[in-house]
């Protein structure tokens, strides 16, 4: 199994986002995640997520807009009006994007008013919450609409995020660097899937495998897991319950625990590349560099999963496909991050290892990684599925 999460620090717009101030349309939002918040100042931000609109026959479905095109922006206080050395603000009162001018909004709500309406069943319709909006600037509301494809009046509710619109793009002299939003971890996502499906590429691929072949992706783990889609959850083990006694001859009641017993979990999570400005940040002799590995994660205190065994498999896997690997631990006057692999290995009881691929400002709003090291990590990957089963069982530990 490949565990990864797909989530990202971000900005998520308030249930209540109507705000104005010195002339200008601004938007109320709340920090998700351990962000980099001050890269987000001075991006081209726009909006995307799921909306509940109210279909014609009653229902409530949900819909998946994304709104391809600039509209709110964090501007930076000038520095002639605060020479400040190092920059600070408050996240409450600091960090809302404006969306606009106030004036421009009336000049267009002038000219397309429409002429009010005398329904008295509208006004007599009542309404537990305010409406979408009322609780939002109407004019968010009307481009959210366009995008789901439905009038504004059908939106009851939405869970919507802030983006940065600057496509990814290779970078570098020699085009050996990505620079992207959101690498942690959609890198590790994108080198997970993509091996599952690789290593299914051949007719013949699943004729001797007596292994089920897995990857889990889940949401939150930037803020902790514990969510009904967090790998904190019972997800992932009910579902490997399910798959323990899905084939004939599998009905035992240990069937499940042995399943566990016999498996292998990779807890994929983009790494930290050395950073040249900061390298005394670093263990001296720890120091991944980009292009050169997926990193593997150690640490004493069980930050992350990894162990010897687990090592060992890794290291044989990579020896067979040809792929560099890297280690990794921290200072020890240094904190350490963690990863879903210790609270997935403490729920399962499964063997673990923590790994990933080394990138730099992790949780900024534009990250940068290594071209070589997405094709490394997924032939790591698939030789991980391919060459399982047959690597376990020489790996003896009393």
């Amino acid at each position: 199994m490949i565990a990864a999460h797909t989530d990202s620090p971000t900005l998520r717009v308030k249930p209540v986002s109507k705000k104005q101030g010195e002339g200008f349309i601004q938007v109320g939002v709340e920090t998700y995640g351990g962000g980099l918040w001050h890269t987000w100042f001075d991006r081209d931000l726009s909006l995307a997520g799921r909306v509940m609109v109210k279909g014609e026959g009653g229902d409530f479905v949900q819909k998946l807009v994304k709104i391809d095109k600039p509209i709110l922006r964090i501007p930076t206080l000038a520095i002639h009006l605060d020479r400040q050395e190092t920059f600070t603000f408050n996240k409450e009162t600091q960090l809302f994007p404006i969306a606009g001018l106030v004036a421009a909004e009336l000049a267009r709500t002038d000219e397309t008013r429409a002429p009010e309406r005398s329904d008295d069943s509208l006004s007599e319709q009542f309404e537990p919450l305010k409406l979408a909006s009322e609780r939002h600037h109407p004019y968010i509301v009307e481009l959210i609409a366009k995008e789901a494809g439905v009038t504004a009046s059908s939106i009851v509710d939405f869970e919507l995020v802030l983006y940065d619109t600057q496509k990814a793009c290779i970078g570098g002299l020699n085009d050996e660097l990505i620079f992207s939003a959101r690498l942690d971890n959609l890198g590790m996502s994108y080198c997970s899937v993509t091996a599952l499906i690789d290593s299914l590429s051949s007719p013949g691929a699943l004729d001797n495998e007596r292994c089920i072949r897995l990857v889990s992706l889940f949401d939150h783990e930037e803020i902790g897991s514990q969510t009904a889609q967090g790998a904190d959850s019972n997800f992932l083990p009910a579902i490997i319950r399910r798959l323990s006694v899905a084939g004939p001859g599998n009905e035992k009641e240990t069937a499940y625990e042995q399943t566990l017993a016999t498996s292998f979990l990779v807890s994929a999570d983009m790494a930290h590349s050395v950073n040249p400005n900061y390298a005394f940040k670093y263990e001296s002799d720890h120091k991944p560099e980009m292009n050169k590995g997926t990193v593997v994660k150690i640490n004493a205190n069980a930050r992350y999963a990894t162990n010897s065994p687990g090592i060992t498999l890794i290291q044989e896997v990579a020896r067979r496909q040809k792929v560099p690997l890297q280690l990794f631990v921290v200072r020890n006057d240094s904190t350490c991050g963690s990863t879903i692999g210790p609270m997935l290995a403490a729920s399962l009881g499964t063997r673990t290892l923590d790994l990933g691929n080394p990138q730099l400002s992790m949780h900024s709003i534009r990250e940068t990684g290594g071209v070589l090291d997405v094709g490394y990590g997924v032939r790591l990957f698939e030789g991980f599925f391919e060459h399982f089963g047959e690597l376990e069982k020489k790996i003896l530990v009393d």
